[in-house]
């Protein structure tokens, strides 16, 4: 790519980093470390000591083991910074504690006197005088009869629920026994930077005098992330935290093992359990008020696609309760990112994303994970945001709310104004934190670079400038590059290569160059997302330009006006806003902010008011860029059209919601069945060369894009109360497309074919695809045929439903009639 015109500014000196690899600590100078031979490793060859194997030295391997299991120096886990954990009876003080909260004493009184009060409307508590003595004698022999038997039920569900700290022998062997299986897939360890750990140190140090948590939010992109995590935490000497586990990861031996490390288990949905509710609450209430860390993932599950996912509310609503109420005093949130040279479960992801159904984790697939195990990874590296106070967020929120008072009472209609604004600044707040300090690693960079090309493939030389200039690129932006320490680029393009393997990225052979290839799109686009948020503002940008340069003809004809321009950057933002997280400047900010940053990069050329210097008039290329080939603007462009492609396939997908010809508006669709119809209108798009991006049709992004399409109105969904009850949904009525007479063709015209259209103006120009008079015709009548399948198929569904109603309804009656 041409380089900038502006000078870059070698990085800032950074803190060494420190190496974790089964017993080794290995502090390294800023720089990224690679697997070395031992001519090349000299004194840092000590990285990749690992533990005996038995087979090779089974004395060794024994006296490892012993000392694990007998705790010597470190391993004894004896003086951790943070409250005791890891004693005998840990579980049950706990218990005992959260039963005693009286958030969990209320609630059960609450509940006892509402049964109470149907069973009195029913007659269950007697014929006699209810309002006598005897009548209030009964009424409190039952109301205390509820209550016991609502402790026995809250009992079993918090022994189901707390991690079981009990023994630290069993967390010496845990430690080993990770360790162990983490070093054989990722055989360059855990990297963290020395300086975050030594100020994480000094704050859990404070912690400790107030006794006060440390809530780790890291994010989630692989099961690796709270095992690398607890290991840190481990082997610095740290208090380990309570994690924030999913239920469907208790399943036998292996939710056993978990829970003692450190889990707490929690249902997925928690529905309208209001005492499950309560129970978690009382027991985060209860660790936040003992000063025990706490860890749990800001984006609920696991990104399947690389990127930051929305923030998830569940938990961080809890933990933002627990202190607004009063009932915790403080806490200190740590944002973590955790970032790998590869993710072990990519494949299943991709697997995921082109809609086969996730597989229900047991313990033979955890088993067969073993089979990856023997892989070489690379390393995973673990950043760590400067911690900050929880009150102090809180009271600086409330302080911007001084227009509107606001109460801190859930129950008063301001005070879940005041939450809704909090937990949304929070979890956002956050995600920009993690943003902040994630490192870019080598196989993003290749990923990147190899999915923003315009032809088939790369020589060597060409990948390795282009890494180069891409990273110089992450640091102008404020990223962080996994660093190289003076290791040449073309060595480190090498190793991510062989990192990446064949089945991602092919070679070429028998070429006067070696020349690389994208073997797999789909999966390689997990890395690339990971570069992408760094670089969104220039891609939207370069996407409104575009609607202008792929007109072609002279610079004249390509230049875009500021107005339209604008207009066109507004609209994508909205259509991305669930999918990446923008500066939080406003758009007049950040535009004027991002025109000037690629202004400056001899990109594009912006022509301003003479009399008025401050009033832009049109953006176009500049020449420099134009005599390049484009190539930097192109790679804004390349990052941002898979998404692109994706929005307007989610907004074509709706044209199959018209209803036929002769069919009621009224008829509500099945939401996945509609979303799966989608996905299978995208593959049959790309294989007819009507998509460009065959990662255009994943699943999630498809999800995301619903969601957007909900809350803009385009579609109206209704939810039931009951979660085995799917969502239905249908278009709204001024969106709805019109069919032409005598044919009953769907019409391109009206407000859902605008709207694709608007986004269809920022797409990529396919060399051979068929745009313009063809999606009028074909792809829409592509669509009209899926959909017409879809309401057949709610057809067909509504008849057996109606069938089954009558019998359903004997049955009742018969039922009915037996307990009379």
């Amino acid at each position: 790519m041409a380089k900038a015109s502006r000078p870059s500014s070698p990085p800032p000196p950074s803190a060494p980093d420190l190496s974790i690899l089964g017993d080794q600590v290995t502090i390294h100078p800023a720089g990224y470390t690679e697997t070395l031979s031992p001519a090349e490793a000299g004194t840092e060859q000590a990285l990749l000591s690992q533990f005996a194997r038995f087979r090779s030295s089974p004395l060794d391997f024994l006296r490892e083991i012993s000392l694990y299991v007998n705790g010597t120096g470190w391993r004894s886990y004896d003086h951790i910074i943070g409250q005791s954990i890891f004693y005998s009876g840990f579980s049950e003080n706990m218990k005992a504690a959260v039963m005693a909260t009286p958030t969990l004493r209320v609630k059960i009184a609450e509940l006892a006197e509402r049964r109470i009060r149907v069973e009195e409307e029913d007659g269950l508590l007697g014929n006699g005088d209810n309002g006598g003595v005897g009548g209030a004698r009964r009424k409190e022999e039952r109301r205390r009869e509820i209550e016991e038997s609502l402790k026995e039920v809250a009992e079993g569900l918090t022994d189901g629920m707390i991690c079981k700290m009990e023994s630290k022998r069993f967390i010496r062997g845990a430690y080993y026994f990770a360790t162990q299986l983490l070093t054989r897939a990722y055989h360059q360890g855990i990297h963290v930077s020395s300086e975050e750990v030594l100020r994480l140190r000094a704050v859990a140090e404070q912690a400790e005098k107030k006794k006060q948590s440390i809530i780790f939010l890291p994010c989630h992109r692989s099961h690796v992330d709270y095992v690398s995590l607890q290991l840190i935490c481990y082997r610095l000497g740290l208090a380990l935290p309570t994690v924030v586990a999913g239920d469907n990861l208790n399943f036998p031996l292996v939710g056993a093992f978990l829970q003692h490390a450190g889990a707490m288990w929690i249902r997925r949905s928690f529905g309208d359990d209001t005492l499950y509710t309560t129970l978690v609450q009382s027991y985060i209430d209860t660790l936040l008020q003992n000063g025990y860390n706490f860890e749990c993932f800001v984006e609920g599950g696991r990104s399947r696609t690389g990127k930051l996912l929305p923030p998830k509310f569940g938990i961080l609503s809890f933990l933002l309760d627990s202190v607004l109420s009063g009932r915790v005093e403080d806490a200190i949130v740590c944002p973590v990112s955790t970032q790998y040279d590869k993710v072990i479960e990519v494949d299943s992801y991709v697997s995921e994303l082109l809609g086969q159904p996730k597989p229900k984790e047991n313990l033979k697939d955890f088993l067969s994970a073993s089979s990856v195990l023997s892989l070489k990874l690379g390393r995973v590296d673990v950043r760590f945001h400067e911690p900050w106070s929880l009150r102090t967020f809180i009271n600086q929120q409330k302080a911007r709310f001084t227009q509107t008072p606001l109460h801190t009472d859930n129950s008063h209609p301001s005070g879940v104004v005041l939450k809704r604004r909090l937990l949304t600044t929070l979890g956002y707040k956050v995600l920009s934190d993690i943003n902040a300090v994630s490192v870019v690693m080598p196989t993003a960079l290749i990923g990147t670079v190899l999915l923003t090309l315009r032809g088939r493939g790369v020589g060597k030389a060409e990948l390795v400038r282009r890494v180069e200039w891409l990273s110089e690129r992450v640091r102008s932006q404020g990223g962080r590059v996994a660093h190289f320490a003076g290791v040449p680029t073309e060595v480190v393009v090498e190793r991510g290569l062989e990192v990446l393997g064949p089945a991602l990225v092919g070679l070429v052979n028998g070429l006067p160059e070696d020349t690389y290839y994208a073997v797999d799109r789909f999966q390689l686009s997990f890395y690339r997302n990971m570069t992408i948020h760094l670089f969104i503002s220039q891609a939207l940008v370069s996407a409104s330009m575009y609607m202008k340069i792929k007109l072609g003809g002279g610079p004249e004809h390509q230049r875009i006006s500021y107005e339209q321009l604008h207009d066109q950057v507004y609209f994508l933002s909205q259509l991305f806003r669930g999918e990446f997280i923008f500066p939080t400047e406003g758009l007049a900010v950040n535009l004027e902010k991002t025109l000037q940053s690629l202004e400056t990069d001899n990109v594009i050329k912006v022509a301003r008011d003479a009399s008025t210097p401050s009033k832009i008039l049109f953006v176009e290329l500049s020449d420099a860029e134009r005599e390049c080939g484009r190539e930097n603007y192109d790679f804004y462009c390349f990052l941002i059209w898979p998404s692109i492609e994706a929005s307007w396939l989610g907004a074509v997908s709706l044209m199959m919601l018209t209803p036929p010809a002769g069919q009621s508006e009224k008829v509500w669709l099945n939401v996945k069945s509609v979303q799966d119809q989608a996905q299978l209108l995208g593959k049959t798009l790309y294989h007819q060369g009507d998509l460009s991006y065959f990662e255009a049709v994943n699943k999630e992004t498809l999800k995301n894009a619903y969601q957007r399409f909900e809350e803009e109105g385009i579609i109206v969904v209704a939810k039931s109360r009951d979660a085995r009850v799917q969502p239905t949904l249908k278009l709204a009525a001024e969106w709805t497309p019109k069919r032409r007479d005598g044919t009953g063709t769907v019409v391109a015209e009206g407000k859902l074919w605008d709207f694709a259209e608007r986004i269809s103006q920022s797409r990529r120009e396919g060399k051979n695809r068929r745009d313009g008079a063809t999606v009028q015709t074909r792809v829409l009548a592509l669509a009209d045929r899926v959909g017409r399948q879809l309401y057949e198929a709610a057809a067909m569904e509504s008849s057996v439903v109606e069938e089954k109603a009558p019998r359903k309804r004997r049955r009742k009656s018969i039922e009915t009639r037996s307990r009379l």
